[in-house]
């Protein structure tokens, strides 16, 4: 396993199409291997495949529930429910957090390294990040959902307002 490079804002991969993932291989396997290191090593709660330059739709997403890393190959948003709104940020935006209104749960399906089709569920962070995440195969980030970016005192003042609850 290795790390990989995050690219940042500005960079022409993270406005592209991602092309579904067809070959179901060892290159593959070691694409997802690499993204998780490179997202625990970054301390994150998802990654995509573009935010790595690799214009396929491959993600990592982790459970918020169980704390593990899901790999979703080829995934779709299959049901959705709720609103959530809460602050959100990027690797590929590093520092920077809007306000985002996401679905409060999610169900999505997708695909595992090894071709199998599965379906999961999550609600709050794990919810949040299955839309991010999904919407940076499709070449769009969640700035597009923001009316301005947060400063360092709203932030600090919404995540303490969430610790309290």
């Amino acid at each position: 396993m290795g790390l990989r490079k995050i690219v940042e804002q500005g960079d022409d991969c993270l406005t592209r199409v991602c092309r579904p993932v067809t070959d179901f291989n060892a290159r593959l396997h070691t694409l997802l291997d690499d993204m998780t290191e490179t997202l625990q090593e970054a301390g994150g709660a998802g990654l995509a495949a573009p935010q790595v330059g690799v214009l396929r739709r491959a993600c990592i997403v982790m459970d918020e529930a169980t704390e593990e890393y899901m790999e979703l190959i080829n995934p779709e948003i299959m049901d959705q429910n709720g609103e959530q709104v809460g602050p959100e940020g990027c690797l590929s935006i590093p520092g920077k957090w809007g306000l985002v209104t996401r679905p409060a749960w999610v169900r999505v399906r997708a695909q595992d390294r090894d071709g199998n089709w599965f379906e999961v569920e999550g609600d709050g962070l794990t919810a949040r990040c299955f839309c991010h995440e999904l919407e940076h195969l499709d070449g769009h980030m969640y700035t597009e959902h923001i009316d301005r970016f947060l400063t360092d005192e709203e932030l600090e003042e919404y995540m303490g307002e969430d610790e309290d609850t």
